[in-house]
């Protein structure tokens, strides 16, 4: 059975690690910082009528396999549209981008690569990639290692900053396609590659940027919610936005999973594993009134209770 945790990756202790910091965080907090800390982005109030609204975050390990495949470019895309959609579930338009890239040595082939593909998602959602930093760190990067992180921008009125409070029981949830395994897990991913070859169409496509279709949603929908399906999947991240006393039930048979994930079980990745970690095919959610649903894919409700469940 292979298993995330095996693979040297913790959930657990990553969701200890946000409990342990929450006092630190919590200390700096001035009269404009808004909202609960562990959102996916955090909310800064600009004025009376306007919040700004940032997210910061990184590919990770998902690198060491477009490195190898030559798709460095894909993951400097991975890396805005991440940071995008984390701003993009407060209701915020992106207002620019920042990118931070260290490494043993840095290869400008490469850093090009991943700038040119941050700076292709950027020109799609309007954001402006302001610059960066980068950095040679031989003392603690090992030879051809790189990393690659950046923080998003965005602003949103007051009026119509979407938070998850106003949710209820008999909500639905609509789920939109992800692209496929997005820019989480691939720890476990590079484990059951090994140093063999692989399929990069299958393994490395970059994360889909959802915001046109969160501006379409909220021009015909109440939007009540809405969640980024990063690590942890669409239960731990969907539960991150609802208020206490509701959770949801999802259907997971209620949308078509993109090909990777028949790849991943047949790799010996669990059912429960796979929707543990995984976007499963589902990479943003919408809580909306059920008569807001239109045409789009719902794949569960909001219920009285605790924590998303699966059936």
């Amino acid at each position: 059975m292979s298993t995330y945790d095996s693979a040297g990756v913790s959930l657990e202790k990553a969701a200890a690690l946000v409990d342990r910091l929450r006092t630190a965080v919590e200390s700096t907090r001035t009269p404009e910082a808004i909202g609960a800390f562990g959102g996916f982005a955090g909310l800064y109030a600009l004025d009376e009528r306007r919040l700004l609204a940032a997210s910061t975050d990184g590919v990770g390990t998902k690198l060491v396999l477009a490195r190898r495949a030559g798709k460095l470019r894909w993951t400097g895309a991975d890396l805005a549209a991440h940071c995008i959609n984390d701003v993009l579930t407060t209701g915020a338009e992106p207002l620019f981008f920042l990118d931070y890239m260290a490494a043993n040595a840095v290869d400008l082939d490469q850093l090009a690569e991943l700038v040119e593909g941050a700076a292709d998602v950027c020109r799609e959602a309007g954001c402006a990639l302001l610059g960066g930093e980068t950095a040679e760190l031989p003392g603690i990067y090992r030879e051809e290692e790189l990393d690659f992180a950046g923080t998003c921008v965005g602003i949103v009125e007051r009026e119509r900053l979407i938070d998850g409070s106003r949710c209820e029981a008999g909500d639905v949830v609509l789920g939109f396609a992800s692209t496929g395994i997005h820019a989480n897990g691939f720890t476990l991913v590079r484990a059951l590659v090994g140093d063999g070859p692989f399929d990069a169409e299958l393994l490395l496509p970059p994360t889909r940027l959802y915001l046109d279709e969160v501006r379409s949603l909220r021009a015909r929908a109440d939007v009540r919610a809405l969640a980024h399906v990063t690590g942890g999947g669409i239960a731990g991240n969907l539960a991150r936005v609802l208020p206490e006393g509701l959770g949801a039930r999802i259907d997971p048979h209620a949308w078509e999973r993109p090909p990777v994930f028949d790849w991943l079980a047949e790799q010996g990745v669990e059912e429960d594993e796979l929707l543990r970690v995984f976007n499963c095919g589902i990479g943003f959610c919408a809580v909306v009134p059920p008569g807001d649903a239109g045409d789009a894919v719902v794949i569960g409700a909001v219920e009285p209770g605790e924590g998303v469940r699966f059936g």
